[in-house]
């Protein structure tokens, strides 16, 4: 595993381990129980765990995992996919699981990465606090700009906990024009099931429009 410094961090105050068992303490006051007792007095430390886990993303760096790439293609121009790729993420909003599959296609230009490459980058956005629309944009840009394609293919089949308790709709769209590399972006939700399916597409300009 590589880890970066992550810049966006670097004039935040650092919070200890210890500092954040002992919010994880006041917590367990806040809903009711009491972190004395025998069944908990471990839990504030696996929680914090836990939250290292579930957003390292914070501290990877996708495009770093995208610097190996392989040029030796022959004039494959077929589009590349690859399926299934687990998705464990959290909204943003309540910090509440979403729980899916991505699928990511590309054309290649002169340029291939690994297939397992592919699978990294959608973990390292996954394991952030996310909205299912950005973490589509993100991943399609960023295997745009690293492998300089033709053009990429995004979408995310996922169930959101917050959507199946019933919660409002807290700004689930973005702001996709803030990302002028993608051409089209949407979620589709379920209110009912809590699935939600995200896609996002990025296509490299025709280059007589272009000029």
């Amino acid at each position: 595993m590589k880890l970066v410094k992550n810049e966006n961090n670097k004039n935040k105050e650092e919070i200890s381990d210890k500092e954040a068992q002992e919010a994880f303490i006041k917590i367990l006051k806040w809903i009711g129980e009491d972190p004395s007792r025998e069944g908990l007095l471990e839990t504030p430390k696996r929680v914090m765990k836990a939250f290292k886990e579930y957003f390292k993303g914070y501290n990877e760096d996708p495009k770093a995992v995208l610097d190996k790439t392989f040029g030796d293609v022959e004039g494959y121009s077929d589009m590349v996919v690859q399926k299934n790729i687990s998705v464990q993420s959290h909204c943003e909003h309540h910090m509440a699981p979403i729980i899916g599959k991505a699928h990511v296609a590309y054309i290649p230009k002169e340029r291939v990465v690994g297939l397992s490459k592919i699978a990294r980058v959608v973990e390292i956005f996954s394991k952030r606090l996310q909205t299912q629309e950005r973490l589509t944009v993100q991943i399609a840009n960023t295997l745009m700009e690293a492998l300089d394609a033709k053009g990429v293919a995004v979408t995310i089949d996922s169930t959101h906990q917050c959507m199946a308790w019933g919660v409002d709709d807290m700004a689930l769209r973005e702001a996709f024009e803030a990302f002028g590399a993608v051409d089209s972006a949407r979620v589709i939700h379920d209110r009912e099931t809590g699935r939600s399916r995200g896609f996002g597409f990025v296509e490299m300009p025709n280059q007589e429009e272009a000029q």
